[in-house]
């Protein structure tokens, strides 16, 4: 994993934007000694089943999920 300091990145990001994009590499961004930022390749996020896919057939409904709530809505 490469390192740069914040202020070498502005003059270097297009060089390391392609760095991180053909070869995958991640770079941390420092300030000083402190790390404030990392650059690395996207990744889309999960799909909505791949995310709740340990909970399928876990989860327990106790009523009808289709019945109305306007009971809990009305305005007082």
């Amino acid at each position: 994993m490469k390192t740069i300091n914040k202020n070498k990145l502005k003059e270097n990001l297009i060089e390391l934007l392609r760095l991180v994009e053909v070869e995958g590499e991640e770079i941390l961004v420092t300030d000083g000694e402190k790390t404030v930022a990392k650059i690395s390749q996207y990744q889309p996020s999960s799909s909505t089943e791949e995310l709740f896919k340990d909970m399928r057939g876990k989860v327990q409904y106790f009523e009808d999920l289709t019945t109305p709530t306007t009971e809990e809505w009305t305005k007082t």
